[in-house]
């Protein structure tokens, strides 16, 4: 199977014309139903999933060693073991599933060497929490620049939003009264960078697209667990009027799903659906299938709205400005 990465980088070479590749994605394109699709490399075959299982073994062994000689060690040792597999299986076999654990891998090692060293430099815990995320968002930027794997851009942007917030809350101890409020402008920021690396691909054939879908996935529950939340109160959802504004916020962010062609917002805010319905139909005497009931009621809709994806989509975007549109995914 190949990719458009492959594809573009065959144009470079000379092996192709843009014009031949530009007919083959034509070609492609006719034979397949018309249909908005979001896709992402994860698996190229098999072998995928056993050099991660071999991966992760190693990985395990070789910081459970060096980790008895200090706690920093283990991390540190994850660390430059993650960085030489990259090496082979993501800069040479550019294998997708392998890589993405090797880079998690290599910012977990440095997050967590950074706070197993400077805990024992520095008595403050929230000073700590903060050099060490500025550790491992500085690990993902040199990652990119070596590797380019797609989700470490959002890697980066969870270190990163880990800094800021530590910052924040050390800074202004008040701050702590309105987390909820400090983790939705962080997933709102992640949203609007995620759109950013879109926008930069409309047609969705580069990496760009891919990373845009690893922010996006970041950005979800960060934006859509402080909604629910508030919108739960401390009673939880207790009534008929807060399922009601629940089904009326998961609406919303269906439309939402639907303009952007991106379906993480609607899977991140599922489980709060299932639960305030189920949670009602409790209350009102169901209950050994309230949960059953709401499943299939949400699935149903959800098996519904995939089948009917492109339509939706397109009366969804004729009714907003030209503008907006032209930010936006095209139809195909």
């Amino acid at each position: 199977m190949y990719t458009e990465e492959d594809l573009a980088s065959a144009v470079r070479a000379g092996i192709f014309s843009a014009d031949t590749a530009a007919a083959f994605r034509h070609h492609v394109a006719r034979q397949q139903p018309v249909a908005d699709e979001e896709h992402f490399r994860l698996l190229s075959g098999f072998n995928d999933v056993f050099v991660v299982i071999a991966s992760v073994l190693l990985l395990l062994a070789v910081g459970w060693i060096a980790g008895t000689l200090a706690p920093w060690c283990g991390g540190v040792a994850v660390a430059v073991t993650a960085w030489g597999l990259a090496e082979v299986f993501t800069r040479q076999r550019r294998m997708a599933l392998p890589s993405i654990v090797l880079l998690l891998a290599f910012v977990g090692g440095t997050g967590m060497a950074g706070m197993a060293l400077l805990a024992g430099a520095i008595a403050d815990s929230v000073l700590v929490t903060v050099l060490a995320s500025a550790m491992a968002t500085a690990a993902a930027w040199l990652h990119w620049r070596r590797f380019q794997v797609p989700i470490t851009v959002a890697a980066g942007t969870a270190a990163l939003t880990g800094c800021v917030a530590s910052l924040l809350l050390a800074a202004l101890p008040l701050l702590r009264d309105w987390l909820n409020l400090i983790v939705f402008g962080a997933g709102l920021a992640s949203f609007v960078l995620a759109m950013r690396w879109d926008s930069s691909d409309r047609q969705r054939q580069t990496r760009r697209a891919d990373v845009a879908f690893w922010l996006h996935l970041l950005a979800a529950p960060l934006l859509v667990h402080p909604a629910f939340q508030q919108l739960a109160g401390p009673g939880g959802y207790s009534g008929v009027a807060q399922a009601l504004l629940v089904l009326a916020l998961y609406g919303a962010i269906a439309l939402v799903s639907l303009c952007i062609d991106r379906r993480a917002l609607m899977v991140s805010a599922l489980a709060y659906v299932l639960y305030a319905f189920s949670g009602l139909l409790e209350q009102y005497g169901v209950v050994s299938l309230g949960f059953a009931i709401t499943a299939l009621l949400i699935g149903a809709a959800l098996l519904t709205l995939s089948a009917f994806w492109h339509v939706c989509r397109v009366a969804v975007l004729r009714r907003i400005p030209p503008a907006w549109q032209a930010q936006l995914p095209p139809l195909q």
